[in-house]
């Protein structure tokens, strides 16, 4: 027996959205054989875009019921049968989410009616749920509404049977893995890790989370931590993980920017990396009576405005020393040596004589602003789009005023200005490894889109 289902949310992820509507069709490999359809009152706002798209408004939810008052006929209808979906993660996580907050855990076998599309209706141009029926002649009412989407699934559900009528779900194959492994709490649960973008976190038993980690295919990466080890921090960290909790990205940039903040703010005893919260070290530069820029390392001052930050003093000097090298400047306008006496750099030939005006000021001073450009380099106030969680979706990354100002999810077919971006916008602090991430991706072009923001018409 299949449950073919569809739920609207009031957007986001699971960690954050509620569901607003839910539609579960049950099917014995012929026809339908019951359902169960209900508007849900998700407790919480809904967002004016996310209303555009769905039709769902808060007065049509007020009176509807809570998930828990609907919590036992979801379980019924479900109980032992197959969970059905179009990008199924996206709705089984939200499912899980909601009854994990009764204290329940839903657990289901899962097919995605986006990879067995994929795999039977090979080089379609969209295998996003209205363009691939479209293609397939399957008609579709009701679009964005639980109940439409969803016989719309089922239709093609039939489609896919026809073509595999064994069809497999998706389980976790056989691994050698730490000793004790099955037994843990959460070894049914890694059947239903996503192979898909996003980032993951290991909580111990008293639920403080203890690793985050991110990847292009979550259930692959969280295997490899699950490996036989000889590392005693690894097995030490196997044996303390309780639970595996998820959230899909879509995009690699949104896993990145997702994993910094959330290791900054839970500060995993198990992540080494990006744990540092504060840069309590800068760079700065000025002009001396000489008109030479000069530049100075040392702990932030909030009366001054740092080109660059650093974790720790060597870690600046180290920086300086080697771009002091790298643009050949004096060693001793960088901080970096004294030049009070007598100077071997300049004997040697590797300095022009900056310090003791033996360089005019002008000459020096391009390569000085080379290097704090080198380091500056503010980022371009600009979108970046990217992947979304489904073939509908896009992540929209903001950068104003040459800062990271934050990032979210929005319809393709929605936003059309900054205003509407605005909107799907989670707002979120910038720091240095969220710069030097955007950096990367805008450089190396690894985003599908960077639009300026004074070019939104091209969304």
């Amino acid at each position: 027996m299949y449950c073919i289902i569809d739920i609207e949310t009031t957007g986001g992820n699971h960690s954050t959205g509620k569901i607003t509507e839910i539609a579960v069709y049950k099917h014995d490999g012929q026809k339908i054989i019951d359902e169960f359809i209900s508007l849900v009152n998700p407790e919480t706002e809904i967002p004016r875009y996310i209303s555009f798209l769905t039709g769902i408004t808060e007065e049509m939810v007020a009176d509807a019921p809570r998930f828990f008052e609907i919590a036992k006929q979801i379980v019924e209808i479900t109980e032992g049968n197959i969970f059905v979906a179009h990008n199924v993660n996206y709705d089984y996580s939200f499912i899980c989410k909601e009854f994990k907050e009764l204290g329940y855990v839903f657990s289901r076998e899962k097919i995605c009616t986006v990879r067995k599309s994929r795999q039977l209706f090979p080089g379609l141009p969209s295998y996003s749920l209205g363009k691939l029926c479209s293609s397939l002649g399957i008609s579709v009412h009701d679009r964005h509404r639980a109940a439409g989407d969803a016989l719309a699934t089922v239709a093609l559900f039939e489609k896919l049977l026809k073509l595999e009528p064994k069809m497999k779900t998706q389980t976790v194959t056989s691994y050698k893995y730490f000793s004790g492994l099955e037994s843990k709490t959460y070894y049914q649960e890694i059947n239903h890790l996503p192979e898909k973008t996003g980032i993951y976190y290991f909580r111990n038993e008293k639920d403080e989370i203890i690793y985050i980690g991110k990847s292009k295919n979550i259930k692959k990466r969280v295997l490899t931590h699950l490996r036989l080890s000889k590392s005693e921090r690894t097995i030490l960290m196997q044996q303390e993980i309780h639970s595996i909790d998820y959230e899909l990205t879509g995009s690699e940039l949104v896993s990145l920017i997702k994993e910094s903040g959330e290791i900054k703010r839970f500060q995993p005893r198990y992540n080494r990396a990006r744990r540092k919260e504060n840069y309590p070290f800068a760079i700065y530069s000025s002009v001396d009576l000489f008109g030479y820029i000069h530049f100075t390392f040392g702990k932030t001052d909030s009366a001054k405005k740092p080109i660059a930050l650093f974790a720790s003093k060597m870690e600046a000097g180290k920086r300086m020393l080697q771009l002091c090298e790298a643009f050949e400047l004096c060693y001793g306008l960088c901080g970096v040596g004294d030049c009070s006496k007598s100077c071997i750099h300049f004997s040697m030939g590797n300095c022009l004589g900056a310090m003791k005006q033996k360089e005019k000021s002008e000459s020096y001073n391009r390569r000085a602003e080379k290097l704090i450009a080198t380091l500056e380099y503010d980022l371009p106030d600009a979108v970046l789009i990217d992947k979304g969680r489904s073939e509908e979706e896009m992540s929209c990354v903001l950068v104003e005023n040459g800062v990271f100002k934050g990032y979210g999810y929005a319809d393709k077919n929605y936003v059309r200005s900054i205003e509407d971006l605005r909107d799907c916008i989670q707002l979120m602090e910038e720091n240095r490894d969220i710069k030097s991430i955007l950096k990367h991706f805008i450089s190396k072009n690894k985003v599908e889109k960077i639009i300026p923001l004074n070019d939104m018409t091209t969304l």
